[in-house]
This record gives structure tokens, sequence and C-alpha cells, in this order.
């Protein structure tokens, strides 16, 4: 992938070059050029327009990731605490990190990409993941703690995350438990976190993180639920996606520091405030069976709280899928 990714950057810019000044710049042939547009056609889904006389241009001009430019942009602190690893194709950032975290890959690993072929979302969803249109991310911690008291590390990442987007001009997004943010009742961003590690401690995390910024309309038809992207938001100017990534990275860092004992209680009065289905009657969904209740927030450990005939009950993140009623 090393060569078409350079050839990627050769036209990230949407303007037309000839297929002899990539020759050189690559060192190949015209023909291998020609080849190598083939493959980012197909496997990377890239609209490449070719014209006679004037060479290649790609349909819409890509703002690639680059580790310097964002390592530029995070803070100093957060530059030294993390590692970042930026791969052009990769299955799935989380899956790539957690066997990494196997192999004694340090805390603060960080693991970017402009594709993914097998992204994930909850309960093995397929997470859409076009060619440099997006943000996949995961970030490696390590805790002391059990599993158990890292539980509702998701729900404080999730309002992290959403304190980010309202940063950067976004004042409409919201919160649905356990981990998904919302525009306009459609999803925007969405979070997977995966923890490994000893009952009694100590255990990693895994923290994926998805934003849509630009998705095309080939892509759009695979999604199987109502979404929005930040290039589609009306009066919204979408900010720089390195940009983007670092003030991500930069959050992430304050909250998984703060995080070290287990303290979900800094973000709880922003969940409630953005909790999108708080003191509505919503249905929730667990393989066969479903509840129906009144949403009423969550607990100190994340744990949704539910108000049915029978008095409230509480359900915990992977158990359930929330749906309004």
């Amino acid at each position: 992938m090393r060569d078409e990714s350079r050839l990627i950057e050769e036209i990230a810019d949407g303007k037309f070059h000839s297929g002899e000044v990539i020759a050189k710049s690559l060192g190949i042939s015209r023909a291998m050029v020609c080849k190598r547009i083939q493959s980012l056609r197909k496997n990377q889904k890239l609209t490449i327009q070719s014209v006679k006389g004037r060479g290649y241009r790609l349909a819409q001009p890509l703002e690639l990731l680059e580790i310097k430019t964002i390592s530029d942009a995070l803070s100093l602190a957060t530059k030294e605490s993390l590692d970042l690893h930026l791969h052009h194709t990769i299955d799935s950032t989380n899956s790539w990190l957690m066997g990494k975290a196997s192999d004694g890959f340090p805390s603060g690993s960080v693991c970017i990409a402009e594709q993914q072929t097998a992204g994930r979302g909850r309960y093995g969803r397929e997470w859409i993941s076009p060619y440099g249109k997006n943000i996949y991310l995961s970030l490696l911690w390590r805790y002391p703690l059990s599993p158990t008291e890292v539980s509702g590390l998701s729900l404080a990442v999730g309002v992290t995350l959403l304190r980010v987007l309202r940063q950067i001009g976004l004042n409409d997004v919201g919160l649905k438990w356990p981990n998904d943010i919302l525009w306009d009742g459609k999803k925007l961003a969405g979070l997977l976190l995966e923890v490994a590690g000893e009952s009694c401690g100590p255990c990693h995390v895994v923290i994926g993180v998805g934003i849509n910024t630009s998705i095309d309309e080939q892509s759009a038809t695979a999604i199987d639920q109502p979404w929005v992207d930040l290039a589609t938001i009306p009066g919204f100017t979408p900010v720089s996606r390195n940009r983007l990534v670092a003030m991500v990275l930069d959050a992430l860092l304050t909250t998984l520091n703060g995080y070290q004992y287990g303290q979900l209680e800094p973000y709880l009065s922003d969940w409630k405030k953005f909790d999108l289905h708080y003191g509505k009657k919503v249905s929730l969904k667990s393989g066969n069976s479903e509840i129906v209740g009144v949403h009423q927030g969550i607990d100190r450990n994340g744990a949704l709280l539910l108000t049915t005939a029978d008095g409230t009950q509480t359900f915990h993140a992977g158990e359930v899928s929330l749906r309004p009623a």
C-alpha cells in the first residue's frame, strides 16, 4: 500500500497531474502508474478522472492526515505522552491496537487510519470507513484498576468527545446512551471501548473514535441508520481533519489522566444536560426482549436508569440498545 499511498499524495490536491510527471516522481513506469490508478479506484473506492493530454486527478481533493501536522497541533503534555501510528489502510484501528496491547505496547499508543476495511461499531456492526473522508482513531490506555472499575469510562469519553464538537461550533449535538453522538437525531460520531485485563487489575482499554466528517454517496448507501457528517450540517464550516484529530487526542488525554480512580462524577452534569432521551419514554432492546419505560439518566457508574411499572431498574452498556419509543 505504500506505493499507492504515495500516488494518492501526488494527486490529493484535486488538480490534474500528468502520468509522466507522476511516474518520474515515484520512480515507476507510465504503465505502472495506470495500473495503480486502477487499484485505487477498486480498493480505495476513489473517483479518479483521467483526461488524455492532461493526466489524472481526484474528483474531490483530500486533506490527508499527517503525523507531523497532528503532532504540531498537540499540546506539549499530549505530545510527550502519546505515540502516533498512522496507517493508510487497515482492517480496524481497534483490532490493531488490541493486538499491539497484548504485545506490550505502552499506554498512550495511538492508531489512526485513512481507511478501515473492517471497521467495527457496537455489537460487531460494521463502521463504514471510506478512504480519507472521516476520522478513525484508537487510543490505548493502561490502568492499575480492574475492568469493572473502568466501566463508566465510555460515558466520560462520550462527554469528552461532545465537548470537542461543541468547541468547534456544533451547538446542537447531543448524547445517546451509552456512547453515540447525534445531530438532529442522526449519528455523527460513535465510540467503541474494549477492555482486557485481570479480574482484580491491572487492565488496559482501547478507545475507538469514529467521526463522520465527509461521507461520499457510494459509502452512504451502506449505512443502515440515520447519519450526518460535518460537511453537510447547515451553517457549519468544517475544520481541518488533522486539527480535529489533535483536539480529540488532547481532550482524551485529559480525561484518561483524570479517570485514574474510576471517577465519573465530573461528567454526570454534562451527560444529563446533553442526554437526548432524558425524561422521555423509550424502549430498551436486548436480544428478543424489550422493556419500555421512562429514561431517568445514568447512575454514578454509567448504568442506564429506566423507570417501569416495576420501579427503577439499571442497565449496563453492552447489554441493551436504546431507541425512542
